[in-house]
């Protein structure tokens, strides 16, 4: 559903902040105001199937030992019926309630709290930061703490493995699937909530978009920014905590499930775990930087990004630990090291283009890049009001090489999550499936926008950097 990969908009293949709302056209920002045929089929489809994938592979795993095809062939071939295989899912308990709902409840305290690190964490911003100003014209405030929430929830986890000893690590695995319905009804109650109040008590009525269309609406969200007093702002905290502080817990979990079943921690868990936790870290120092991204500055709060962000993203982000759980793989050293080199490489492109790309608009161009004065396209834009703004496209470092060559690396991590597994199963490849249809998407919805927003100037800059991600192939 969501990415949670820091994806600004794109303009000139570039990752744009949204700086501005001032301007804006109805049809400019946000989602949709219409909805034709083909969305709202899409959006019916997600509804009913979302859900239901996300059980068909937690329960392969738990019933099929992680084969995607055995249960579908099962049934088809009446091995199995369906109520078998429900029958067999362990239910909710109250147990996992009791767990999720002390989980949710500390995550929102830990949100609540001022930000001590930015005070002692050289170059790390984090505190009251200012978000975009929304097409309301309203500048949000946010407290950047995620860095804080995640160092103190995993400062408490080891603490509990060594000292305290409340509950086993392997809890969130032996509770896995109990845990999904607690996630399932939290992410459902979120998302009826938002739009009941983005149509009673909304905090910004400016901030609303309403099609008239029941689904579409519930979907995509009505109110742009819902928050509960001034502080605890929905798309942040549901967004950022708890489904991403979770992950490396998450994977902590499956390491140590692992270690009880079979005696040792494999090379591929390890390398799972260090990948990801380096993306989940950059995450959290690049929160405030974050608030300009298309999550925060185009997105509507509703099921796409409550029920996603409490159920998609933990459930679905963490298949490749899950999978090891069930088939431990110990990679040979020359593998395990090519991995790694391409899971670090693919970080390093990812972060030091869009690192490239701030710098560039901060200095307005006054830098250097790749030891050089970068070069770029001049272009101008109009806004609804007539106004003619001049921008600059990038044309130097990476994104000289491909007009999203951030989301290059991006893929490029995945795939490294995914080759940790092995070739045995489809199901970790999960993955990177899922956010190459991700990521092409979205270069495609963004390069729209900027063709529309920048016609020839556009052309000219697709004339010079030709390639979307991968050079000479797309």
């Amino acid at each position: 559903m969501t990415s949670h990969r820091e994806t600004q908009f794109s303009e000139g293949g570039r990752s744009k902040s949204v700086m501005n709302g001032a301007g804006t056209s109805q049809g400019q920002w946000g989602r949709a105001w219409k909805v034709d045929w083909f969305s709202l089929v899409g959006v019916i489809f997600l509804l009913l199937f979302a859900p239901f994938i996300v059980y068909y592979f937690i329960m392969s795993c738990d019933q099929y030992n992680c084969s995607l095809t055995k249960p579908a062939i099962d049934l088809l071939m009446g091995k199995a019926h369906l109520l078998d295989i429900w029958n067999k899912t362990p239910q909710l308990t109250r147990k996992a309630a009791t767990l999720y709902t002390s989980w949710v409840i500390f995550q929102a305290f830990l949100f609540m709290l001022p930000d001590f690190c930015h005070k002692f964490l050289p170059y790390y911003r984090g505190g009251v930061q200012e978000g975009a100003v929304t097409p309301a014209g309203i500048v949000l405030k946010y407290e950047i703490n995620g860095l804080q929430a995640w160092l103190i929830t995993h400062a408490l986890w080891f603490a509990n493995i060594y000292f305290f000893h409340w509950f086993s690590p392997t809890i969130i695995f032996d509770n896995w699937i109990p845990l999904l319905w607690c996630a399932n009804i939290l992410g459902y109650l979120v998302s009826v909530f938002a739009l009941i109040k983005a149509y009673f008590f909304p905090s910004n009525a400016k901030d609303c978009k309403s099609t008239g269309n029941f689904f579409y609406d519930f979907m995509m969200g009505v109110e742009f920014n819902p928050r509960l007093g001034k502080w605890f702002d929905f798309k942040l905290f549901f967004n950022g905590r708890p489904g991403i502080v979770a992950w490396t817990l998450i994977n902590l979990s499956y390491a140590a499930k692992q270690q009880e079943l079979y005696g040792r921690v494999t090379n591929s868990m390890i390398l799972v775990n260090v990948l990801q936790a380096i993306y989940v870290l950059d995450f959290f120092w690049n929160e405030a930087w974050y608030l300009k991204t298309i999550d925060i500055c185009h997105d509507h709060f509703g099921w796409y990004l409550g029920w996603g962000d409490c159920v998609w993203l933990p459930y679905l982000y963490t298949l490749q630990g899950l999978y090891l759980v069930y088939h431990p793989v110990q990679l040979a050293t020359g593998n395990a090291v090519g991995i790694l080199l391409l899971g670090l490489v693919g970080y390093y492109i990812f972060r030091m283009a869009n690192h490239q790309k701030d710098l560039f608009r901060r200095t307005d161009g006054n830098c250097k890049i790749w030891g050089k004065k970068p070069k770029y396209i001049e272009c101008f834009y109009m806004s609804a009001d007539g106004t003619k703004h001049h921008s600059k496209l990038l044309t130097s470092g990476f994104w000289g090489v491909a007009r999203h060559f951030n989301y290059t690396g991006d893929l490029m991590g995945s795939l490294a999550y995914c080759l940790c597994c092995g070739f045995q199963d489809i199901l970790p490849y999960f993955y990177i499936i899922y956010m190459t249809i991700l990521l092409v998407h979205r270069c495609i919805r963004d390069e729209h926008r900027c063709a529309g927003k920048y016609g020839k100037d556009w052309k000219r800059y697709t004339d010079t950097v030709p390639y979307r991600l991968f050079p000479g192939v797309f």
